[in-house]
């Protein structure tokens, strides 16, 4: 009995954590211009610094990519552990981490909105159609990428809070927890940003 729960914990992570670390960015900068995009503007190999690099053509798809790995992982590869909503969470976290220290570009990686995005868009559509209106209010008021990620970020809990009323009540606090998780995450994979914020030095998209 624990050797299969193991391994169906293998079966779930190892493809969510693979398909997570595609570097979808970093990718893109080398067959754009040839670059390593941890070399060029904020150093973050995510769909912001994509687009403050190399332009909206090559953003797009990197942010789509993103968005869809997230997805993919808790609506495909969370079934190979089998029906338990565990392994649908599991999925969820492990695809986040694979996005943000992905072994294929030394352990490094982006900061997790777009993997997150398309986790909560297969948990919790609701409160992502929340908080990306958040996200554009907080960015056409600010003009600064962080400050809108942030400040979806923290709205996500809250969202699913007072949302996902159609899941039994453990299923909805499981993925209200996972989202508490997440979400510390991001802040964390935000720091330098948060940083730069404080000191009046972050810079703005447009």
């Amino acid at each position: 009995m624990i050797m299969d729960t193991l391994f169906k914990i293998l079966l779930v992570s190892i493809p969510s954590y693979l398909i997570g670390a595609v570097p979808s960015s970093f990718i893109m900068g080398k067959l754009v211009r040839g670059i390593d995009l941890r070399d060029h503007g904020s150093g973050n190999l995510g769909a912001a610094n994509t687009f403050r690099v190399l332009g909206t053509k090559a953003a797009l798809p990197v942010l789509i990519f993103d968005i869809g790995k997230g997805f993919i992982a808790v609506q495909f590869f969370s079934k190979f552990g089998g029906t338990s909503f565990a392994y649908a969470l599991l999925a969820a976290f492990v695809v986040v981490l694979g996005h943000n220290y992905s072994l294929f570009v030394g352990f490094s990686g982006g900061k997790g909105i777009g993997t997150t995005s398309g986790v909560f868009l297969a948990l919790a559509p609701h409160a992502v159609g929340i908080c990306f209106g958040l996200w554009i209010v907080a960015l056409l008021m600010t003009r600064i990428v962080s400050v809108a990620s942030l400040v979806a970020a923290i709205a996500l809990p809250l969202a699913i809070l007072f949302s996902n009323r159609a899941f039994d009540a453990e299923i909805h606090g499981s993925i209200l927890v996972l989202s508490i998780a997440v979400v510390i995450l991001v802040i964390y994979k935000h720091r330098s940003n948060i940083r730069r914020l404080r000191e009046g030095t972050e810079k703005k998209i447009f």
